[in-house]
């Protein structure tokens, strides 16, 4: 791989006697990863029908290596949200933020969702997560990514950070800033990145990212956690950016992580004033590990006063027939109390929301359906949320079974069914959509725009 001329300089001056080893590598095929979906199902049971050939990623507990020839994309699983496709390196971050049940969590910087995902699922359905993004057009893969984790208590917004401090100043007790970067550490896996860093280098990337940590900080709660990220080499984008905010913040402290075979300490030397706690960072280099370049330092706000939030009242909303008889089959708790309604759409989330004034809001919570005119229509997101035994009237076909391929491809099917109406589908014990049932047809309801193509 040919590189730019400034940045090979540059990174012979950060690498030394180690440059040479980093070019070397910069031509071997990028790796290929997944990451289990433990909302689902755990580690264990998934390798048990794990349909691939993996080999275990050294630095989280839910991360495989596999070929790409395997093609995980193209199989009913990965439909099932079973795991997501993510990029070895890029599973550090979520993995290294210590998310537990009940907290309340954001992405900040979240398309297309690889982190909120992992994010999500360590919350195990309690607490709030809280994805946002400045990109409407990202939006559509974050959000789809996370209905199809089967994620129920999350929210989508788009916005830039600062239009979030003053409604939700200081209320998240877990913070990811997977930050814009200028994307040194992924130079292997295509031109585009190469292309960026000639055009804009790393320079604004640094402006902007100082920006997105001042107003970070002041949504985080007195005692959270907050882990930055980049997948770049830029000193001016990763310790010096920490030391930015630890020289502008007495309340915050680098926590120590757990080092990995291969793992890189952050480098003192390459901070402006040579603050030796930048240490606790880590990095990933591409010659060192298998996987792609990364940065990532955890720091925690000291314990302290919490804000007084002004939280949203929500009006119950009023069911139509048919929305309460399609429910009687649903043995999914749901407290109506929590249900949001928007033009006859039903949104479910069980957390209390601060009000969110100023700020775009995509999802609120889980989608449940829309009202229609003599019918309830359940929503796909729904579907793959919902376990089998949540849902009465529930369908599962073999993996074998030409069906699941057509039922995924949006096809009509013929089925040995006797009861009628709207049925739960799934596969291998995994819903992934519905189906309308009558006189042995049914009308497939999987959404057009997640089908297999």
């Amino acid at each position: 791989m040919k590189l730019p001329v400034e940045f090979e300089a540059k990174m012979r001056k950060l690498l030394g006697e180690e440059f040479s080893s980093y070019e070397q590598h910069l031509d071997d095929p990028a790796y290929y990863g997944i990451r289990v979906n433990t909302l689902k199902i755990s580690v264990a049971d998934f390798l048990k029908i794990c349909p691939f050939n993996v080999t275990p990623v050294p630095w989280t507990d839910n991360g495989f290596y596999v070929s790409r020839e395997e093609r995980p994309s193209r199989h009913p699983f990965y439909y099932a949200g079973l795991y997501y496709i993510q990029e070895p390196s890029a599973m550090t971050p979520a993995s290294y933020l210590p998310v537990e049940p009940g907290d309340k969590v954001l992405d900040l910087c979240a398309a297309p969702g690889g982190k909120s995902t992992e994010l999500g699922a360590k919350l195990k359905g309690k607490g709030i997560l809280v994805s946002n993004d400045v990109s409407v057009s990202r939006t559509k893969a974050l959000i789809r990514n996370i209905e199809m984790f089967g994620i129920r208590n999350s929210v989508v917004l788009c916005t830039e950070a600062k239009y979030m401090v003053p409604s939700l100043h200081g209320f998240f007790d877990k913070i990811l800033i997977d930050a814009p970067c200028s994307g040194e550490g992924m130079f292997r896996k295509g031109s585009n990145e190469l292309k960026n860093w000639e055009q804009k280098g790393s320079e604004p990337y640094a402006k902007l990212q100082r920006e997105i940590v001042d107003d970070a900080v002041k949504l985080l709660k007195p005692g959270g956690m907050l882990l930055y990220s980049t997948c770049t080499f830029s000193p001016e984008e990763n310790e010096q950016v920490i030391e930015y905010m630890l020289e502008h913040n007495d309340d915050l402290s680098l926590v120590p992580m757990k080092m990995c075979g291969g793992f890189d300490h952050g480098h003192p030397e390459w901070t402006l004033s040579k603050r030796e706690d930048v240490k606790h960072c880590i990095r990933l280099w591409p010659h060192k590990i298998k996987g792609e370049g990364h940065f990532l330092a955890l720091l925690q706000k000291a314990p302290g006063k919490e804000e007084v939030l002004s939280y949203e009242k929500i009006k119950t909303p009023k069911l139509s027939d048919e929305t309460k008889q399609f429910f009687k089959d649903c043995k999914m708790p749901i407290d109506w109390n929590h249900v949001r309604e928007h033009q006859g759409k039903l949104f479910y989330l069980e957390e209390d929301l601060p009000k969110l004034e100023k700020i775009r809001v995509l999802r609120k919570g889980l989608f449940l359906g829309e009202m229609k005119k003599g019918r309830f229509e359940p929503s796909q997101s729904f579907a793959v949320a919902l376990r089998p035994e949540e849902f009465e009237k529930y369908i599962s076909f073999d993996l074998e079974d030409e069906r699941t391929i057509r039922y995924l491809k949006c096809e009509t099917l013929n089925v040995d069914i006797h009861t009628e109406g709207m049925h739960l589908i799934g596969t291998g014990g995994f819903p992934l959509g519905w189906g309308k049932i009558k006189k042995g047809r049914m009308k497939n309801k999987y959404a057009s725009s997640w089908r297999w193509l």
